[in-house]
């Protein structure tokens, strides 16, 4: 009997043991996860300096209420905003991705005081909430596909920016799957115009930061200075922690106003000493610019395949977030090729409503993998003749 409550598609229910970027069924077979579980762990499965933060803190203290912040949590908000580059701001550390944007947007919400926020419609900002209904009466969604090739738009004019509090930005559509990279003029025009009215520039960087894009957050791509952060996914490697930094201004604002905010594993001791060590790693191995030069590699690679097949519509990447589309009407779908890659132990993302597969490996991913993946695809495209 199952008695897991299934809100989403359930493929495989035996994976027993992880390692980097391997995954083990019962029957000891090995998948490589092109996926990082769900973009989480960025350092790979198990990584053994992280078990061993995790083994050494719970022998001294897990978790604390809220009035009684740790030493670590001070410790990982400076690591935190020297990385996010907000000068002696302030950050908060949550539970999940979708809580820490919400949060952001309430604090952003709060301090403008103004009715709408702004974000481009096809990102995914939360599971709940404001972010996550984007009701008309709250959300400005733009489409900027008009404004794909040159990153000029006539649209804008359209915007009222003198009533938007913020501009919610994902950099790359990457929570809703497509893994389409905004033209940069267009975000550093939009983030002028609201900053211009007053408004602040809040950025959702669940899916893109801790060096999934070659840099350590995905707006560092657009020369443009965010005021509050949303950090989820590789900060914890696994583990579920999110974090939000925020200019010391704004949340001064938030402490003076009298808004309370708290949930019971705010700013943990575990949660926080796991997010430092991930950023330790990723300074001690150098594994931004490790990933940026990988991830070239392997969109070479897609590159490749896309000029080989005609079922191949478009292969786009920036660092170690990665896709390939197919043709609407080709006789090759994502959910086939997803199901064809699993069977010859490869995981990897699929989105159907793009025919999409999608790629997001750990950063410590061999070479040799992306190879042997990309053979793969090579080989299930050949087979359907």
């Amino acid at each position: 009997m199952n008695n897991i409550l299934q809100c989403h598609e359930i493929v495989k229910t035996d994976f027993v043991k992880a390692e980097n970027c391997y995954l083990y069924d019962k029957e000891g077979k090995q998948y490589v996860d092109f996926e990082s579980g769900i973009w989480c762990t960025a350092l790979g499965h198990c990584h053994p300096r992280i078990n061993k933060t995790i083994e050494a803190q719970i022998k001294k203290v897990v978790h604390l209420g809220t009035r009684y912040p740790h030493f670590t949590a001070q410790e990982t908000a400076k690591d935190i905003l020297d990385i996010v580059g907000i000068e002696n701001g302030k950050c908060v550390f949550l539970s999940s991705g979708s809580e820490a944007v919400e949060f952001g947007v309430q604090i952003a919400r709060r301090v403008t005081e103004k009715p709408l926020f702004l974000t481009f419609s096809n990102s995914y900002l939360a599971a709940y909430g404001s972010a996550g209904k984007k009701d008309a009466d709250e959300w400005q969604l733009f489409d900027w596909s008009a404004c794909e090739h040159d990153g000029q738009c006539d649209c804008l004019d359209k915007i009222p920016f003198e009533n938007i509090g913020g501009f919610v930005f994902e950099p790359g559509g990457s929570g809703s799957g497509f893994v389409k990279f905004p033209p940069k003029q267009l975000v550093k025009d939009i983030t002028h115009r609201v900053k211009q009215q007053g408004g602040l520039l809040v950025v959702n960087e669940i899916t893109t930061g801790i060096g999934r894009t070659g840099k350590w957050f995905g707006f560092q791509h657009y020369d443009i200075q965010p005021d509050i952060v949303a950090i989820g996914k590789g900060i914890g490697n696994g583990y579920p922690v999110s974090a939000v930094a925020v200019r010391r201004d704004i949340a001064e604002k938030i402490e003076c106003s009298g808004f309370g905010y708290a949930q019971s594993h705010q700013n943990d001791p575990l949660g926080c000493s796991i997010a430092k060590e991930v950023i330790t790693i990723f300074k001690d191995e150098d594994l931004i610019e490790k990933g940026n030069t990988i991830g070239a590699f392997f969109l070479d690679g897609l590159k490749r395949i896309e000029r080989k097949f005609d079922v191949v519509k478009d292969t786009r990447g920036r660092g170690l977030l990665l896709a390939l589309e197919f043709y609407p009407h080709a006789q090759i779908t994502a959910t086939w090729a997803y199901h064809a890659l699993l069977a010859k132990g490869f995981l990897v993302g699929y989105y159907p409503n793009g025919n999409i597969l999608r790629f997001d490996p750990a950063l410590t991913v061999d070479k040799k993998e992306i190879e042997r993946l990309l053979a793969c695809i090579e080989s299930i495209i050949e087979a359907t003749g």
